[in-house]
């Protein structure tokens, strides 16, 4: 049983994927702050396992992952600093996004590679953002994370093809989860979401899924996934 370990994973996204590969099988280690909303998880899928883990503390990271097989790592957790103009951003809000959509996936992506070069084999998958590669006004420093994920995958895995590591760039577009809650109004949110149109936790999890069930010589290198139907913009209004 490939074991997996899913950031990020108390809402949203991480939650779905940690769920859906809980459920198809896989023995996942669902990791995130927030002890409540893992404890709740793990009354809910039965077998999953859970850690509460800061991403950005890098001892507690690493004294988690000691002896700690990893065969896929799905690198999830991510934040959301409030959109508006760049010159207008807290130094503190610049720093925070940088360290969580960045550096922290740097450094468990580099706790784990070791041992999956030494099994030659592995799967790391990465959540980026369509944001990354149509980069919009109003979201410069959380495009600019995500740009920086986009070509770290593209890099590392030139250099772990060959040990049979397989590297996956996820590019969603407007997914419903709560990434905007307490940077946006609850009107605005309502507002990107009321048509309906928006993917889904849900869709994305299942794309993780299927790519992952591919047999070992297929390598998805980026995925695209996008609403079907347009979804109005983003109103900072």
């Amino acid at each position: 049983m490939e074991r997996v370990l899913v950031t990020g994973a108390t809402s949203g996204i991480g939650r779905a994927i940690a769920v859906t590969l809980q459920t198809a099988g896989y023995a996942v280690t669902a990791t995130g702050r927030n002890a409540q909303a893992l404890h709740d998880l793990a009354a809910e899928v039965p077998g999953i396992e859970t850690l509460c883990l800061n991403l950005s503390d890098r001892q507690a990271v690493a004294d988690a992952l000691a002896g700690r097989r990893v065969d896929i790592l799905v690198n999830n957790a991510g934040i959301m600093p409030p959109p508006g103009p760049f010159d207008a951003m807290p130094p503190e809000a610049i720093d925070e996004t940088v360290v969580v959509n960045l550096s922290a996936v740097l450094w468990l992506t580099r706790l784990v590679v070791p041992q999956m070069r030494g099994r030659n084999a592995g799967h790391l998958v990465f959540t980026g953002s369509s944001a990354a590669h149509a980069p919009g006004a109003n979201f410069a420093v959380y495009s600019a994370t995500k740009a920086a994920i986009a070509a770290f995958a593209t890099a590392l895995r030139g250099e772990v093809s060959g040990n049979g590591i397989r590297v996956t760039e996820l590019v969603p577009g407007r997914v419903e989860t709560g990434l905007y809650s307490g940077i946006l109004s609850p009107g605005t949110r309502q507002a990107m979401y009321e048509n309906g149109a928006s993917l889904q936790p849900g869709d994305i999890a299942e794309t993780v899924l299927a790519v992952l069930r591919l047999p070992a010589r297929a390598d998805v290198t980026r995925l695209d996934i996008m609403p079907t139907r347009p979804v109005p913009p983003i109103s900072l209004k």
